[in-house]
């Protein structure tokens, strides 16, 4: 960890560089020099983004991030780089797209410890960069943040994927994920996002207007299941949240990846009244992790810094809830791909704002890259938001690219919204099982119901968005497939963690 800590990016800037760059950035930050804006960055696990007052949501109560969001700009269009955990992180901690650093699935790190990051750019523009909760990390890895609040990033990362046999649609029986729908005090989620909250308080009770400014990235876990909330905060939605709307035939015609993620995932037949507690206790888990993120920010503005925070508030992906019959996340439909994004900054921007432009976690990145006026590597992905942020009606390229490689699926599918339309591309997983596609006018069906795919009309439109994918990825998705077919199979070249070792110990006897 040392040693990760004092590692310097290739990109380092000299002193005098960096000098410049602050008299430069003063002015776009509407900053004096040598006072530059901390940046607070709080990122929730698994909010599906219509799930909060702010987004219209008249059931949950989130009175903390709707205050937040009243006092900034919300942006209503913002997704994740890939609904699943560990490859959005890579992808928020490398600014690239997930493709691009072999952040395949869960068991994935960056191609080095060393990897240009976020925070080590941060660093080299002269502030501190600290991480408090989970950003599921190997637990060699840092990435050029220092840890607070305790060692919460502790997974032994393998390489290793596979994938399902298209064919094979067979399910175990109901996922024992359910039996964890339930009132409870405790729970990992619940002592894990306890601890972040302590660790994030306790820091900016001590940080000092006098000190770096500082970029600190808070992570908490909920509302990603185990879906256990205290019995209080269960009860305010009994018999309150509606059930999934499900047209009739939909589920038969879902891909062919999806279907595979509902059978691999065991949730076919889910009884209605799990999927009614389930929706309940959700939202009971989005209120509790509101309350904690509301002390988190009750500590900024006890310690004097607030008027010189920028605070930016997202998740890594959404929630399905049941929506077309599936649960957690890993699909690309908004329920699991829309993250919440609000960034709060009174000082420059005027609160009560929304922004509806399309726009993705690499851009918010290459925000709070610009906001503290790093240099950013020029093989980057993403945009700077700031010119959206100062003005509705800047242009902006109005795109979104959301990939996932990962587990439960025949092959691996990329999703692409620009404007109102959502085209979604699914890898042939052999030669017997052809590439399929999914087009959606978020417009008129924002239920993602009516794939408008094979509609002759479409063509003009499903063609050039097929384009813009491949152009913004430098690849097109199908040699991706291979290269994470290949990278999954060969894994990476380290010794076994101690917990795989004692299992094939047991398994010798």
């Amino acid at each position: 960890m040392k040693q990760d800590a004092i590692r310097m990016t290739p990109s380092a800037i000299c002193p005098v560089m960096l000098q410049l760059l602050v008299a430069h950035c003063a002015f776009a930050a509407g900053a004096v020099i040598g006072h530059r804006p901390n940046i607070l960055v709080i990122m929730s696990d698994e909010h599906n983004a219509s799930v909060l007052g702010c987004y219209g949501n008249r059931i949950v109560r989130t009175p903390n991030l709707d205050r937040l969001a009243a006092g900034g700009v919300v942006f209503g269009a913002a997704y994740t780089n890939s609904p699943l955990c560990v490859p959005c992180r890579l992808s928020f901690t490398s600014g690239k797209y997930i493709s691009r650093v072999g952040a395949w699935n869960n068991n994935c790190w960056l191609p080095s410890a060393d990897y240009p990051s976020i925070a080590r750019i941060m660093n080299a523009a002269g502030y501190e960069s600290f991480l408090c909760g989970k950003m599921h990390y190997d637990r060699t890895r840092r990435y050029g943040f220092t840890e607070i609040g305790g060692n919460m990033n502790n997974a032994f990362k393998s390489g290793k994927g596979n994938r399902r046999r298209p064919d094979d649609l067979v399910s175990r029986g109901l996922s024992d994920r359910f039996r964890d729908f339930r009132a409870g005090d405790d729970s990992n989620v619940l002592d894990h996002d306890r601890r972040v909250t302590a660790g994030a308080v306790e820091f900016l009770t001590r940080r000092q207007a006098t000190d770096k400014p500082f970029f600190l990235l808070v992570g908490y876990l909920a509302p990603h299941f185990p879906l256990i909330v205290p019995e209080p905060y269960w009860n305010r939605y009994k018999g309150k949240v509606p059930a999934p709307e499900i047209p009739a035939g939909l589920l038969d015609s879902l891909p062919l990846n999806y279907k595979h993620l509902r059978a691999g995932f065991d949730v076919l037949n889910v009884p209605p009244d799990t999927v009614r507690k389930g929706r309940e206790l959700y939202y009971g888990l989005t209120e509790w992790v509101d309350n904690e993120i509301g002390k988190t920010l009750e500590a900024l503005t006890n310690s004097g810094l607030a008027d010189h925070t920028i605070v930016i508030y997202t998740a890594d992906h959404g929630e399905n809830m049941g929506e077309h019959g599936l649960w957690w996340k890993n699909a690309v439909y908004d329920s699991a791909a829309r993250v919440p994004l609000m960034i709060s900054w009174p000082k420059r921007w005027p609160g009560g704002q929304r922004r509806d432009s399309v726009c993705s976690l690499v851009d918010v990145v290459r925000t709070i890259a610009d906001l503290g006026c790093a240099k950013v590597p020029a093989d980057w992905n993403g945009s700077s938001l700031c010119g959206v942020l100062d003005d509705p009606k800047a242009a902006w390229k109005d795109l979104a690219i959301s990939e996932y490689y990962a587990h439960h699926i025949a092959s691996g599918y990329v999703m692409c919204r620009k404007g109102p339309f959502k085209y979604v591309y699914h890898t042939p997983p052999d030669q017997k099982h052809p590439a399929e596609r999914e087009l959606y006018d978020l417009r008129s069906d924002p239920g993602e119901w009516h794939n408008l795919a094979a509609d002759p009309a479409q063509k003009d439109r499903l063609e050039p968005m097929h384009a813009a994918l491949v152009k913004e990825l430098g690849e097109h998705p199908d040699k991706a497939e291979l290269r994470c077919r290949a990278d999954g199979a060969k894994g990476y070249d380290r010794a076994e963690s101690p917990t795989t070792r004692r299992q094939r110990a047991r398994a010798a006897q």
